[in-house]
């Protein structure tokens, strides 16, 4: 090495400044929402922090009739089926007999319970691929954000904004910000799967400073106006900005042409899981089937005063509403499951989900920013 190169190497190592690690502390919840019961201790950020239970059950599962649990849904019928085996038995007891042979029960019973089979069986199947898919959109956005801070390559350490001081192959400011705009909406996309799914359109033709929604406003870029009002969905117009970066890393030479094709893969995939997701939230299970399945129940529970009475006399008020508990229960549990991208509490944690790959994210675009000799070297 020569006198004046190596002048240059020391001069070089004397301007750059120490490494800067990322403040994890803003990515931490409240304190409010920090401290776990029973533990009397403060948890910290972790992987899925968001989507994992922290604080301890209280009470078993068996006691309880409130949070998660399907009492409510249910409880007018069962309180009717009771009440109409209360008027049958007290009309049994004081005009004369109502009793029905008992043998009718099995054949009913084997055809109630093969259609709550059904019902549920079919629930949980929607429930199940919902998030599954879910997760193909979280793996998609984490991969794509992975291949965008890697394959894009850092301005140079001097810090000057003047084009023609960038090392040869190294990204100008314009293009770093490119990069981080482009993560920025693949964030913004998990949210506005979110959202589209559950029916709450974000923009409608308006700019994101107007979105209802602020943590999708402070993701999207400002020159950015959704055409939701035309019947374009904001995710499909998101990825849209995605692919037209692929392309342009292409032109500059960060992707090549095998990569940018995995690249391009992986965007088709999030379109496919936000499609597949689209088709279990506008196909309900045929209404045909609903109507007879509530007819069977509560013709089933009818019936049951009139086989029960001659034997349990006002016993028979306790079993039916026991059985009318039961059969109701699968079928509110089968109904709440059906579309599992609501705010019930049975339903996909998709904000927790959702958030848990946002924080995962930012850190990554954080230490991209920052990174001075970590992971992106």
């Amino acid at each position: 090495m020569s006198r004046k190169q190596t002048s240059s190497y020391n001069t070089f190592n004397q301007q750059t400044p120490p490494p800067i690690r990322p403040d994890f502390s803003l990515l931490q919840p409240p304190a409010s929402n920090r401290m776990v019961r029973h533990h009397r201790r403060t948890a910290s950020t972790h992987p899925s922090f968001n989507v994992t239970r922290t604080k301890p059950r209280r009470w078993p599962l068996v006691l309880r009739f409130i949070k998660g649990a399907i009492h409510g849904a249910i409880f007018v019928p069962v309180f009717l089926h009771a009440a109409f085996t209360a008027l049958i038995v007290y009309l049994d007891s004081t005009v004369g007999e109502f009793g029905l042979p008992s043998s009718i029960i099995p054949s009913l019973s084997i055809v109630v319970g093969l259609m709550l089979v059904f019902r549920n069986g079919t629930s949980y199947d929607r429930f199940w691929t919902g998030r599954n898919l879910l997760n193909e959109c979280c793996t998609a956005v984490r991969c794509l954000t992975r291949s965008f801070l890697v394959s894009s390559t850092r301005v140079s350490l001097d810090g000057s904004a003047a084009g023609d001081l960038f090392a040869p192959g190294e990204s100008t400011r314009s293009e770093r910000a490119d990069t981080e705009r482009v993560v920025r909406v693949l964030i913004a996309a998990l949210h506005a799967i979110k959202h589209n799914l559950r029916g709450e359109y974000a923009l409608s033709g308006a700019s994101p400073a107007s979105s209802s929604h602020p943590e999708l406003a402070a993701l999207l870029p400002p020159d950015i106006y959704a055409h939701e009002d035309r019947g374009l969905g904001l995710p499909l117009q998101l990825l849209v900005l995605v692919e037209a970066y692929i392309r342009r890393g292409v032109a500059r030479g960060w992707f090549h042409g095998p990569q940018a094709s995995q690249l391009s893969v992986q965007v088709n995939a999030l379109t496919a899981a936000y499609g597949r997701m689209e088709a279990i939230r506008t196909t309900p299970i045929p209404v045909a089937h609903l109507i007879h399945m509530k007819q069977v129940l509560a013709l089933y529970g009818c019936v049951l005063p009139f086989s029960l009475v001659d034997e349990f006399g006002w016993w028979s008020i306790l079993i039916v509403a026991i059985i009318a508990f039961t059969l109701y229960g699968i079928d509110g549990i089968g109904e709440q499951l059906e579309d599992p991208f609501g705010y019930d509490k049975n339903d996909i944690k998709m904000d927790g989900i959702i958030e848990d790959a946002n924080i995962e994210c930012l850190v990554l675009l954080d230490e991209w920013k920052r990174d001075q000799a970590g992971m992106f070297q």
